[in-house]
């Protein structure tokens, strides 16, 4: 199931309901029985909606990404800072989300943790999306006319993710203005 075709309600339900248990508590530990119980509807129609929990997880993770990409670029394009200084934004946009919505730390870490299967369609997903970040943060260094976007951005993208995995753990106190401390270091050396 792609992530353009549209969801029936009872979709969109399972759908909500399986990212909510998928998050909480992981994705081998919540089974379509529970997931259909807690969305409503019958395991039948869960199945007939997405045709396997495989592709029902694929899903969850793009819809989470849709949420993050659109989370990303609403920071950064609300923000008036100068375009040396946009890609800087991403770190504020994570921690906002941090706060709000990643109280067990990355769901894509999370999920890949879970998803040893390098064919199974939800690593597809995560790949997808840290594909996205790195090009997006090498985008804003392009257009802010600093040396080297590329590496640049490779350099971001792991304080990013560093940020995020010892920020959820609690193991660096501030993890995302440590991260983005270093990372205005990086852009004014650039």
């Amino acid at each position: 199931m792609s992530g353009d075709t549209a969801l029936t309600p009872a979709a969109e339900k399972v759908l909500e309901v399986a990212g909510k248990l998928f998050y909480a508590n992981g994705i081998h530990a919540v089974g379509v029985d529970t997931i259909a119980a807690e969305a409503g509807v019958t395991k039948k129609t869960l199945y007939d909606r997405f045709g396997s929990k495989d592709a029902l997880v694929a899903r969850y993770l793009s819809r989470r990404d849709e949420r993050w990409r659109d989370h990303v670029r609403a920071t950064v394009e609300r923000s008036r800072v100068a375009a040396p200084r946009r890609p800087l934004l991403v770190f504020d946009a994570l921690e906002t989300w941090m706060a709000t919505m990643n109280p067990r730390g990355c769901a894509f870490v999370n999920a890949h943790a879970e998803l040893p299967d390098a064919s199974h369609p939800g690593r597809a997903v995560i790949a997808g999306q840290k594909r996205w970040l790195l090009a997006y943060l090498r985008d804003l260094i392009a257009e802010a006319g600093l040396r080297n976007p590329a590496k640049l951005a490779r350099s971001l993208l792991i304080l990013l993710e560093g940020a995020t995995v010892t920020g959820s753990l609690d193991v660096v106190p501030d993890a995302v203005r440590a991260a983005k401390s270093i990372a205005k270091d990086l852009l004014d050396a650039a």
